[in-house]
């Protein structure tokens, strides 16, 4: 689950993690006041969930509380295009006003999960401000590593050897240490997947701050942290996906024009994979587990069906834990229910397929059956063309 700057730094500020004074607004009128609070000199920023809202426009420095207002009045409401909003953007309904703050150095600090190595992965770089994924590609020696053992936590020493990497010297190695210490506490208590600080900067006065707030949260792990599990915006999420997360599907949507339904994650990439091979693009990846019932196999066609780009629908059905047959009743009685408008090919293997495949081709239905994934992913493509 992904949370707001502003979110991820009330969380942070719990662990002694030092971030700028700051208020979220959502009116200009707000911003005004709290620009005054702040001493006239903030910076505002919108809170969508997306990188690169500075280049985007969603970024403004203001040296009084009349510039805030009017910084604030540009940002909020605007649709902000980034590159990871994709070209539709995203509304802005909310800006943190912040205290500006008179920054010495960038750097850059995160906490992710090594699934090479099944540990937590504290990941420093003198390059703040810059993308991670841009210094990897680039410049990755000047990514400094520490992978931590999660029966001991991160040690002393490894936040220590991460600060003196990192360039300070002095009194500002413990003060460092310090940071990177509280941080992990923060990632490890929080139940994070990823907690990133770009750019973690040094003031004039020597003081380290998290100018910016990056938070992700195991949504596995939310039935801990009520508190944490009311930070959601759902008006920052893909509307499809918080729809099929009521139905328990696991439902993410793609740019493509192939609705996929299928049981299994595995096999599920598979389907999108084949589908691309034969010349085509998926619109979705949607698991609906291995029960799959009639009454799920319905909700996962009202989800595709609700996507306008979807003009194919392909369902992949490995019959393991349920019969082949069973799902193909379900098919078929979901298919009753709801007026499908475009094509479907069913692929079907595992207990029971050919009786399924007899159902499925005696159900007066128009179903184009797949003898085999690649034949299924040919039948769906040549639907389109």
């Amino acid at each position: 689950m992904k949370i707001h700057e502003y979110q991820a730094k009330e969380i942070l500020r719990q662990y002694q993690v030092a971030v700028p004074s700051g208020h979220v607004a959502t009116t200009a009128d707000q911003t005004e006041r709290m620009a005054t609070e702040l001493g006239g000199k903030v910076v505002i920023k919108a809170q969508i969930h997306a990188g690169g809202r500075g280049k985007g426009g969603g970024v403004k420095l203001a040296t009084s509380p009349e510039e805030a207002r009017q910084a604030a009045s540009e940002i909020l409401g605007m649709q902000l295009i980034t590159h990871q909003t994709g070209p539709e953007g995203q509304k802005v309904k909310q800006v943190l006003v912040e205290k500006a703050s008179d920054i010495e150095r960038e750097l850059y600090l995160g906490i992710t999960l090594d699934r090479a190595q099944s540990k937590p992965l504290v990941m420093a770089s003198q390059e703040g401000g810059m993308e991670i994924e841009e210094v990897a590609a680039t410049t990755p020696e000047k990514i400094l590593k520490e992978t931590v053992d999660p029966s001991v936590g991160l040690q002393a020493f490894q936040a220590t050897r991460l600060a003196f990497g990192l360039g300070f010297e002095g009194k500002q190695v413990r003060q460092a240490a310090s940071f990177i210490l509280s941080l992990y506490k923060a990632y490890v208590d929080a139940d994070c997947s990823l907690v990133e600080v770009n750019p973690l900067v040094t003031t004039a006065d020597g003081q380290l701050l998290a100018l910016d707030a990056k938070i992700d949260i195991d949504d596995n792990a939310l039935f801990r942290h009520p508190d944490s599990a009311e930070m959601r915006d759902l008006d920052e999420e893909e509307e499809l996906e918080v729809e099929a997360a009521k139905y328990d599907l696991n439902y993410i949507k793609l740019d493509g024009n192939i609705g996929c339904m299928v049981n299994g994650a595995g096999l599920a990439m598979a389907t999108m994979d084949i589908i691309k091979l034969s010349g085509a693009e998926p619109a979705n990846f949607l698991d609906v587990g291995g029960g799959a019932s009639a009454e799920t196999v319905e909700n996962g066609f009202r989800i595709l069906l609700s996507d306008p780009n979807v003009k194919a629908i392909l369902i992949n059905i490995f019959g393991g834990i349920v019969r082949c047959d069973r799902v193909a009743a379900g098919v078929i009685e979901a298919r009753k229910n709801i007026e499908v408008n475009v094509p479907i090919v069913v692929r079907l293997a595992g207990t029971n397929a050919d009786v399924a495949a007899e159902m499925l081709e005696n159900s007066a239905m128009d179903f184009a059956v797949g003898h085999g994934l690649k034949d299924a992913a040919a039948l769906v493509k040549a639907t389109i063309q």
